[in-house]
């Protein structure tokens, strides 16, 4: 399942979570509208993972919890702490970044 950030509460998501997996995006984003459904995909195959899709642009207290400077950002969570991040449009690239946390 993946959750779309709807305020800007992604610090207690992660916290509540034991693995977690943003993608930063906004809504004039052409690629990250192409990786949703990529996402979307993971999502229903990683049940042990919580995916969410923050707005970068509306929640900038969420967008603070990674380096986000071009979009779409991934950024990995475990423990309630930062892990890594890429920015990609590529799908290997992104479950490069999910199996370092799975």
């Amino acid at each position: 399942m993946v959750q779309e950030l709807s305020q800007d509460n992604l610090a207690e998501i992660i916290a509540a979570n034991d693995t977690v997996v943003v993608q930063y995006s906004a809504t004039w984003c052409g690629n990250c509208r192409i990786m949703k459904p990529k996402v979307k995909k993971l999502a229903g195959e990683l049940k042990n993972i919580t995916f969410v899709i923050a707005d970068a642009e509306k929640f900038p207290e969420s967008r603070k919890l990674a380096t986000v400077d071009n979009l779409p950002t991934f950024a990995a969570f475990k423990d309630g702490k930062f892990v890594n991040q890429t920015q990609t449009n590529k799908f290997d690239v992104l479950k490069a970044l999910v199996d370092e946390v799975a």
